[in-house]
């Protein structure tokens, strides 16, 4: 599995090298970034066991939901979207003031398996991200 190290090559930005194969790439780059998103959010507005979660999120929900386009882009290896707008995405800081627990980290991560399941066609794939991500996330917890 050399190729994960491969995926999330580190340093990625809007000038990076286009002969070099990304996660962001390997995945189908801005469509599928932005599916991601999207389904991510619309599963967690759909979903009874996620209303928590939901509940914590600003309206309009659109807003949250291209900001996670924007920070998959430049996580995944592609333009650093984020970044450019915001500033360094600092994840744990800007996530402090929500309070995050194993049970909010479980509906979050719930959102993002049923995102990359739907819109990723390789399994293992979709098994990378979902793991790094998932180290992610648990990073998030504050509780």
């Amino acid at each position: 599995m050399n190729w994960i190290k491969k995926i999330f090559r580190a340093g990625a930005s809007d000038d990076r090298d286009p002969t070099q194969s990304n996660a962001y790439d390997m995945i189908g780059g801005d469509k599928t970034i932005r599916a991601i998103a999207h389904s991510f959010y619309a599963r967690m507005q759909q979903g009874d066991d996620t209303q928590k979660l939901l509940a914590m999120h600003p309206g309009p929900i659109a807003q949250s939901e291209q900001k996670l386009y924007e920070f998959l882009s430049g996580w995944l290896g592609g333009p650093q979207l984020f970044q450019q707008k915001y500033g360094h995405p600092a994840l744990r800081a800007r996530h402090m003031p929500f309070a995050i627990d194993e049970e909010m980290r479980d509906q979050w991560l719930t959102c993002m398996k049923y995102a990359l399941n739907k819109e990723l066609t390789n399994p293992e794939h979709r098994e990378v991200i979902y793991q790094a991500i998932a180290t992610l996330a648990d990073h998030m917890r504050n509780q």
